[in-house]
Parts: C-alpha cells; sequence; structure tokens
C-alpha cells in the first residue's frame, strides 16, 4: 500500500545530524556508536532505504532554521542571514539527491500524477517523491523572499516552530502574527503556498485562518483532548481545519502520544507506549470529522527524536505498515484505510498544487 508522510525532516538529518540517508538503517546506526552530541544517537528510524521497503514513495521533506535572539534559550543561528543560508544547504543538498536519483521533486500536479503511477510498479531504484516545506519561517529575510522559495520549489510554509518567531509564535509561547506575519501569509496566499497550522500557538493559529484564505494543512499533529499539551490540536482546532478542508497527519513522537511523558526519563517500555495510542489520537479526529478523509500521517520520525521516544513496535520507519491492520482492527474499512494512508493528502496536492 503506498504510504504518504506529511512530515520529515530529511535535509536537518543529513546535514546537521551528518546522517547518510542513502545507507541502510543499521549502518546508520553503527556509525553513530559512542556519539553522545544528540539524544538520539544511534537510535535513528529513517532512511532512504527503509522508506521504500515501507512503500513511502512521497514525502513532505523540510527546510528548517531557526534564528534566535541572544535572549533566546533555544538552540538556531545568531542571524538570519545565517539561518536563510542554512536552509539554502539544506536545499542543495536535496539537489544532490535528486541528481543521485533518491529523490524527485514533486512541484506541481503534472509530476504529482506521474510519481503516484511509477509507483504503482515500483523497482528498489525508484526515487522517493517529496514536496518541499518549510518548518518556521525565521528564515524568512523579508516576505518578498517567500517568492524566491517558490521558484526554488517551495510547496507549503509554517509559520512558526517553537518559542517567539519574527512572523508567528509557535509552541509554548503566545501571541499573534502581527504585520509581518500577516504579510508573509499574503505573499503565501498570492503565490498558492499552502499554510501548513502545525506549531502555530493559539493566538497565532486563530489570527493565521482568519487573514488566510490559501490552502490549509496540518502536517504533524495530534489531539490535545487525550495529551493536554498546547503543541496539540483542541477539538476546536480540528472542526476549523475539517471546515477549511485540511488534512491532519498522526505524529509518533511518544510525548505527543501519551500523557504524562517527561521527556528524557519515561521509555517506551516502561510507559507500554504501542502504536494503538497513535490509533486512538486518529479516531479522535475522525469521529470530530464525522468520516476518515481529513487524516493522514505526518510521522515526524526523523524529528530529532529515536527509538528512544517512539513507541515500541517502531523500530525503523518501515513499521508504519503495521498501521493498516491496527485500523482494520478498529472497523476502518479498506478504502478509509487507503486514504488515511496516502489518499488524503495526494487528493489534498492534486488540488492546491500548481
Amino acid at each position: 500500500m503506498l504510504i504518504f508522510d506529511a512530515h520529515l525532516d530529511l535535509a536537518m538529518n543529513a546535514m546537521e545530524w551528518n546522517r547518510d540517508l542513502t545507507r541502510p538503517l543499521e549502518e546508520i546506526r553503527l556509525r553513530e556508536a559512542g556519539q553522545t552530541d544528540k539524544p538520539d544517537r544511534g537510535r535513528g528510524t529513517v532512511c532512504f532505504p527503509e522508506m521504500r521497503r515501507a512503500g513511502i514513495g512521497l514525502c513532505v521533506a523540510t527546510q528548517i532554521a531557526r534564528y534566535v535572539k541572544p535572549s533566546n534559550p533555544l538552540p538556531g543561528w545568531n542571524s538570519v542571514p545565517q539561518a536563510w543560508a542554512q536552509t539554502q544547504a539544506q536545499l542543495a543538498w536535496y539537489r544532490a539527491m535528486e541528481e543521485a536519483g533518491e529523490l524527485t521533486a514533486i512541484g506541481d500536479r503534472a509530476a504529482l500524477r506521474r510519481h503516484v503511477e511509477l509507483w504503482r510498479d515500483p523497482s528498489p531504484q525508484t526515487p522517493i517523491g517529496y514536496v518541499l516545506s518549510l518548518e518556521g519561517a525565521d528564515s524568512v529575510i523579508t516576505p518578498a523572499y517567500v517568492e524566491r522559495s517558490f521558484a526554488q520549489g517551495l510547496r507549503a510554509l509554517g509559520p512558526a516552530h517553537y518559542g517567539l518567531g519574527r512572523y508567528a509564535q509557535g509552541t509554548d509561547a503566545t501571541g499573534g502574527l502581527g504585520p509581518r506575519g500577516r504579510e508573509l501569509l499574503s505573499e503565501m496566499q498570492r503565490l498558492g503556498v499552502i499554510l501548513d497550522a502545525t506549531h502555530l500557538c493559539d493566538d497565532s493559529f486563530w489570527e493565521a485562518l482568519s487573514v488566510f484564505q490559501g490552502p490549509v494543512w496540518a502536517s504533524h499533529h495530534n489531539c490535545r483532548a487525550l495529551v493536554p499539551h498546547n503543541r496539540q490540536l483542541s477539538d476546536e482546532m480540528i472542526r476549523a481545519l475539517v471546515d477549511r478542508g485540511a488534512v491532519i497527519g498522526m505524529v509518533f513522537d511518544g510525548w505527543m502520544m501519551l500523557p504524562g511523558w517527561i521527556r528524557g526519563e519515561t521509555t517506551p517500555a516502561g510507559a507500554g507506549l504501542t502504536l494503538e495510542r497513535i490509533i486512538d489520537h486518529a479516531d479522535h479526529i475522525c469521529q470530530i470529522a464525522g468520516n476518515a478523509n481529513h487524516l493522514g500521517i505526518g510521522s515526524d520520525l526523523d524529528g530529532a527524536y529515536g527509538t528512544e521516544q517512539t513507541p515500541v513496535d517502531v523500530q525503523g520507519i518501515h513499521d508504519l505498515t503495521r498501521l493498516p491492520d491496527l485500523f482494520r482492527k478498529r472497523g476502518y474499512k479498506q478504502a478509509d484505510i487507503e486514504n488515511i494512508m496516502s489518499g488524503n493528502f495526494l487528493r489534498f496536492l492534486a488540488r492546491h498544487l500548481p
């Protein structure tokens, strides 16, 4: 079954984690043996061979680089031009992967149709299609740069990440967009760039939906009703996204799946975390929507964590293939399962890509 993953930080892993994603997963882990600079060293779950083995023929792949003021404790770049340059390095890696035959950029409807057809009968060398997205807009030097990024292939943009941002406020922050954020959204709407509502704090979320009339999705989100935290979507937010025709991607980070998780202390085995828990979040979204047409996968399985924070039955991204059987056990029909695994996001893109 074809799988579409709406959120992977591939270039961040390649350029900042220094992972060669063309290599087998065990080889990547072995090369990181003994390293301690990142909490997920030796525990990564994503590489191109595992994606192909799973049937993940398409994904949304990110650029990401945060600008931080001297008072900001979060990791990031000390100037906006440095952050912009980092996203350009990430773009250069994507281009190198295209030239190597590992990836194919999906920038318009025609490319999407061709690629889906190619994956009807893939080979072990079939390239993985990717839609380029920017997670957090801090690196956008001015709103006018959105047009430059669009020309480079950018098709989705999330204005905020964690904390206070230059264009919107993100997870654990409060506040709205401000004039610069509204100008950014105006440029996105003019160009047809998808608004990714993920990570927007409540104030910025509602303001963004009120001023932006273009296509919206939430690439990687779970439910606040099941795990109370501002990083999650409230039921009201889910209803608003459904009303806008959005698709919401399930995210597989343990602390967003199970309440009471303490990062760095709680373990998947100790908490009894399995993929059954993500089905709870998925079903909550489907019950609010009244159907399975607004749910997809946005795994974020390479989002600066590894098996120390995944369900015990997710040891690699290939384990997303376990999901169809879990949905069947909950009574989901085959057509709904296929929509969740890829169909909903594919139809969204078929409507909204150039």
